[in-house]
C-alpha cells in the first residue's frame, strides 16, 4: 500500500512471483469512470472508491475461501479503506498483512515522470500525500530502496 508511484505494483508482483502467490493489482478493479478521473488527474473521493473497495474486499474473500495466497497492490490510503478491505473476514484463520511502501515525494515524483503505460496522472501525487493516513498496524518499508531490497525486507518481516 502507498501513494501513486511508490512502487506497489512492481513490488507486489515481484513478491508474488518469488513466493508462487497470485498477484492482484487493485488498479484493474477500477471502473471506467474512475480510470477516466485518475487519467485526468482528478482525485477520487470516498464515493468513487466505495464500489472499488467492495470489489477488492470480495476478491480478498475469494482468496480466503479458495485458500490462495495473494499479494495485492493497492493504495489503501485511509485506515477506513483498510478496514473495509478486511471487514467481516475470519482473520483468526486467515491473515491480511498491510505493507506500507513509504518514500519521500522527491523520490516518487521522478518515478512518475519516467513511468509509461499507466493511466494514473502524476498530478495526483499531492492529493494522495494529503489523503494518506499512515498505518499504525502495517509493516513499513523504505521504498527509496531497490525492488530487490524491498522484497527482501518484506519477506524478512513476514518470515517467508
Amino acid at each position: 500500500m502507498g501513494v501513486v508511484g511508490v512502487g506497489k505494483t512492481t513490488v507486489a508482483s515481484r513478491l508474488a512471483q518469488e513466493l508462487g502467490w497470485q498477484f492482484l493489482d487493485a488498479d484493474s478493479f477500477h471502473s471506467p469512470a474512475n480510470i477516466a478521473k485518475i487519467s485526468a488527474g482528478i482525485p477520487l473521493n470516498d464515493a468513487n472508491r466505495a464500489p472499488w473497495l467492495q470489489s477488492l474486499h470480495s476478491e480478498i474473500q475469494r482468496c480466503f475461501l479458495e485458500h490462495q495466497h495473494a499479494a495485492l497492490a493497492c493504495s489503501a490510503l485511509k485506515q477506513s479503506y483498510r478496514d473495509q478491505l478486511t471487514s467481516g473476514l475470519d482473520t483468526e484463520h486467515n491473515v491480511v498483512k498491510f505493507v506500507y511502501l513509504k518514500a519521500h515525494p522527491d523520490v516518487i515524483q521522478p518515478r512518475l515522470l519516467q513511468r509509461h503505460g499507466h493511466f494514473a496522472n502524476p498530478d495526483l501525487l499531492p492529493s494522495q500525500l494529503e489523503t494518506m493516513e499512515e498505518p499504525f498496524d502495517a509493516i513499513t518499508v523504505d521504498a527509496d530502496n531497490s525492488v530487490e531490497q524491498i522484497v527482501k525486507e518484506i519477506r524478512r518481516h513476514l518470515k517467508l
